[in-house]
């Protein structure tokens, strides 16, 4: 492919991605608008109502306010450090969000620095925090649409397309073609405690020149190799750039290189705000600089200063600029110490194009959870770097793209995944999965791995009880329909979101689980800590099965075993036993969004040793993938 095919398919990316901008920002009037409030609430975009707390600069010299949420404490969130906010006031009669009126929006928005569970500190403009401290009705706080997100990726697309006679403009035409990518050659080494197939990926990613992918199904320790690649790439590099989509996959990395004894900077905060994990924070260490109170004081003066304006007399800005320069002198030093002690940054994507990292050059960037990045933000860290590292897998979850017209127009298709196609010889498949039992597994080697994968001995036949059938389709239309709508086994709609949800379904589900668990006995699920993941596809049916297992007592004393969550949020995670409710029953036979098989392929590795699978057979066996799934599972015999 030549280098003007390359061009015309990054401006074509740029078009679709303009697509998805206009999408989002009109599902964000929309939120605005339309919405009420009780349901911005419930879907987790918004806090309401607040308890507004004291406002400070934090250590990167932010003007910070805390709020914590005093509403349902149950309900999951949507944010996360580096979103943006805006603040709102609302009157609702008797507490009652349904019956809010008269909402109003602050002037202006902010941005996330913090947030653990119920409290979030966030960065809003200088001095307008009285506003919220003195509001005389409630405050609230939801989601604002992500402009630098966008604005991010359209520079790094703008700078790819422009690109010439640099780095850059090798690989972007490198990726577009079937050009082979250049390797060194030299001898493999040993790593005894990886696999074959880990060891080789290791060595494949020490070799290659300009590209390498490292394709890990599910379960066969990606990370473990990730980590092996990234300390072998140290011993002959300085510093490596490290970057996942997500700031759950950036955490989740940077503790296993912490926890080899590498020094990590984390740029943006972690999810998981624990102890460990701020210490490596770019906040935290920049806190803890010894300079660092000689420059907060500098700053408190360069406040005091202009508080006091009239009184400096003419002499204002010549003091002011000289307070300015050892500040800026100050945070320069700081900075490159900071920096100068770190073997490895990491960041999100779009973190990767923080100011922080300006003139930064890197010979390598692994880019972790490839395969659910937008091209776009693959190109931000790329810019800096001269070799990529793809690591993950494109037969699970792809990005989230919500305009149906730029998804048809492939928006959908990673960077990672035109490198599989163009150059398959760069693929590194690791084949050896530690999760599943034998039979839970094998579907999906079959469909989506062209039957690549094998089970570690250790774990190709464990069940939680001997002659368990590892892996079982529950066939909710052979169930007798009572006068009940508990159950009715067929999907509904509810709420102006149209989510569906199938009451039905959603009690056999519980009531299986209880079965289940009367069967292994208490005190082994307590002794040994069997975990249990329900999913369902639909946020609604979700919703639907926690409000269940809350009702049941029977469950008390399991609550902290069993999580309930969507497809995507069991994305990377693992469990004893799974449940799935499909939720679609229909006579037309229309499954939507569950013609998506990456997902479908998600939800059944996520099982250790028992996987129940809960549908109504003859509308979902209309689809091949999962009339084959049905026919495969009927065909497993209970294990001795």
């Amino acid at each position: 492919m030549s280098h003007t095919s390359a061009i015309a398919l990054l401006q074509q990316q740029r078009h679709l991605l303009q697509l998805e901008y206009q999408e989002e920002k009109e599902a964000y009037r929309q939120l605005t608008e339309s919405i009420g409030l009780a349901r911005k609430v419930t879907r987790g975009d918004a806090w309401f109502p607040l308890q507004v707390g004291r406002a400070y600069y934090n250590s990167l010299n932010q003007y910070c306010i805390e709020v914590t949420r005093q509403g349902d404490e149950e309900i999951d969130h949507n944010f996360e450090y580096g979103k943006p906010v805006v603040f709102f006031g609302a009157e609702t009669s008797a507490g009652d969000l349904k019956q809010a009126t008269r909402i109003h929006y602050y002037g202006f928005t902010g941005n996330i620095s913090y947030v653990d569970g119920n409290r979030m500190v966030v960065a809003i403009p200088e001095g307008r925090a009285l506003e919220l401290q003195n509001a005389q009705t409630p405050v609230g706080v939801q989601l604002f649409f992500d402009e630098t997100s966008f604005r991010m990726m359209f520079d790094a697309l703008e700078r790819v397309t422009h690109a010439k006679g640099t780095r850059l403009a090798y690989l972007r035409d490198l990726f577009y073609s079937h050009q082979p990518a250049e390797t060194f050659g030299f001898d493999s080494m040993r790593f005894p405690w990886l696999n074959t197939s880990q060891e080789r990926a290791v060595n494949d990613v020490l070799r290659a020149k300009d590209v390498r992918v490292l394709h890990g199904p599910p379960g066969t320790g990606k990370t473990t190799t990730l980590v092996e690649a990234i300390n072998e790439t140290l011993m002959r590099e300085t510093q490596v750039l490290v970057c996942a989509q997500s700031n759950t996959a950036v955490d989740w990395i940077s503790e296993k290189l912490v926890d080899c004894g590498v020094p990590v900077l984390r740029i943006g905060n972690p999810t998981r705000v624990n102890d460990k994990m701020l210490s490596f924070t770019y906040e935290h260490r920049f806190a803890d600089h010894p300079d660092y109170p000689k420059l907060w004081q500098v700053r408190r003066n360069i406040r005091e200063l202009r508080r006091k304006r009239r009184e400096s007399g003419e002499r204002f800005h010549q003091r002011l600029d000289r307070l300015k320069e050892v500040a800026v002198e100050l945070e320069v030093r700081i900075n490159a110490d900071i920096f100068g002690q770190v073997r490895v940054i990491a960041s999100t994507l779009v973190g990767a194009g923080n100011k922080l990292l300006d003139g930064h050059k890197f010979s390598t960037v692994f880019i972790d959870e490839a395969a659910q990045a937008l091209e776009a933000a693959c190109w931000i860290p790329i810019r800096r770097a001269n070799r990529v590292i793809f690591a993950g897998d494109h037969c699970q979850l792809p990005p989230t793209v919500k305009s149906l017209e730029a998804l048809k127009g492939g928006l959908g298709t990673t960077l990672m995944e035109r490198i599989v196609k163009n150059k398959p010889e760069c693929v590194s498949l690791l084949q050896v999965q530690y999760r599943m039992n034998d039979e839970i597994m094998q579907f999906s080697s079959d469909y989506f791995y062209h039957g690549q994968m094998k089970s570690a001995p250790e774990v190709a036949h464990r069940l939680i009880h001997e002659g368990d059938m590892p892996i079982l389709w529950f066939d909710t239309s052979s169930i007798n329909l009572g006068e009940d709508e508990r159950n009715d086994f067929r999907e509904q709609f509810i709420g102006e979101s149209f989510g569906r949800v199938n009451k039905g379904e959603a009690n056999l589900t519980i009531s299986l689980l209880q079965i289940y668990f009367q069967r292994i006995g208490k005190q082994r699920i307590l002794d040994d800590r069997i975990d249990v993941g329900i999913i369902s596809p639909y946020r609604a049916q979700v919703q639907y099965l926690k409000r269940l297992l809350k009702k049941r007592s029977f469950f008390k004393p399991y609550r902290h075993l069993i999580s309930v969550n969507t497809v995507d949020g069991f994305q990377g995670q693992e469990r004893d036993v799974i449940l799935i409710s499909l939720v679609r029953a229909n006579d037309a036979g229309q499954i939507g969004f569950l013609r998506d098989l990456r997902r479908m392929n998600v939800a059944i590795t996520r099982a250790r040793m028992k996987l129940f699978i809960l549908g109504d057979a003859p509308t979902m066996t209309r689809h091949p993938f999962y009339k084959r799934l049905y026919d495969y599972i009927q065909s497993v015999k209970p294990q001795r």
